[in-house]
């Protein structure tokens, strides 16, 4: 019976130890390795802030080239209104004190060979574009343009008022360059804001200042349609508020 006795004992002792063994261990958890955050690239050049035109929002809406209209007034200082494209220049939204529709106007600061800008992406042919327009400064000039049937930044027509020489402009811009249209003679005003507006009817261009009509050419260079922009040349300030677009 002694001897039956440890040998239970012995057996017993053994599974104990066996269970022991047989015991499973808590799974060992790896820490994640944290995500290194990338920095951003850089974005395109058309410049997408939020504001105006205070235009249909959709695509298509800015397709069919309905009116539009850019105060500038809710766009944020130093910035741009959505879906402008700087071709050259220096532009930014800022306040202006006699501003026609306060607070803000879009102004062009910079010196550059002929600074423009398009304004979104809607397409006009017939088209009817005003500006308010001030023009500021400037050693070499003091220009504010409109441009229109934008087909891309080397290729539009330009109808530009100059507060140094006293013309109201219709010009070419075909290929980089530019060639004269048409000229007219008119007083135009340094520091003072005017409606500078263009007709464009198949291949009739008629340019007005402050409601009087100035200059009238005919060119058939750009016939099919293409956006709309603003305009100075060489080191002209020069601040715009106040711009529609309207198809005819």
């Amino acid at each position: 019976m002694t001897i039956r006795r440890r040998f239970l004992a012995a057996a017993l002792a053994c599974l104990a130890a066996t269970g022991c063994a047989a015991r499973t261990q808590p799974a060992t958890t790896t820490p994640a390795a944290p995500t290194r955050a990338t920095g951003a690239t850089a974005g395109p050049t058309i410049i997408q802030p939020s504001a105006s035109p205070n235009a249909a929002g959709s695509p298509a809406a800015a397709a069919a080239a309905r009116a539009q209209r850019w105060t500038f007034d809710a766009d944020p200082a130093g910035g741009l209104p959505q879906g402008t494209e700087i071709f050259s220049g220096t532009w930014a939204v800022r306040p202006e004190a006699d501003v026609p529709s306060p607070p803000n106007a879009l102004c062009q600061t910079g010196s550059a060979e002929f600074p423009a800008i398009a304004l979104g992406d809607a397409a006009y042919a017939d088209v009817l574009l005003v500006a308010r327009v001030k023009p500021i400064s400037g050693q070499q000039d003091q220009a504010a343009g409109l441009i229109f049937r934008v087909q891309d930044k080397d290729n539009y027509y330009i109808l530009r008022a100059n507060a140094l020489e006293g013309n109201v402009n219709l010009y070419k811009y075909q290929g980089g360059r530019r060639s004269d249209l048409k000229d007219g003679q008119a007083q135009v005003g340094r520091g003072q804001w005017q409606e500078l507006r263009v007709e464009a009817r198949g291949t009739t261009l008629r340019g007005f200042l402050n409601g009087q009509p100035v200059v009238e050419a005919t060119d058939s260079t750009f016939k099919t349609a293409g956006r709309i922009g603003l305009w100075t040349k060489s080191d002209s300030v020069t601040c715009f508020d106040g711009v529609e677009a309207q198809a005819l």
